[in-house]
């Protein structure tokens, strides 16, 4: 039971930073305390830089290289959206 709640903790904190409940719950479940510690100092993916897609406007991560909304091959751009945090 008490694996559950580890689990849980850190599934919520990672929700909230932007990562993977249900990833991170895995790993809180396998690895009491380490997972919550480790989705606590795991970088957010709410910190990374973002470009919209010249095709449909869907704004994607930077790194990304097809649009995930309509498969648009995308080129590097010039210039980057902020972070949606510093909204």
């Amino acid at each position: 039971m008490i694996l559950f709640f580890f689990g849980l903790s850190a599934g919520v904190v990672a929700r909230i930073r932007g990562s993977s409940f249900l990833l991170w719950f895995l790993i809180g479940f396998c690895l009491p305390g380490l997972g919550t510690l480790a989705a606590l100092l795991y970088p957010g993916d709410r910190d990374e830089l973002r470009r919209r897609c010249e095709n449909c406007g869907t704004v994607v991560k930077l790194h990304d290289q097809v649009c995930m909304h309509c498969g648009e091959d995308l080129e590097f751009p010039d210039h980057a959206l902020e972070p949606r945090a510093s909204h």
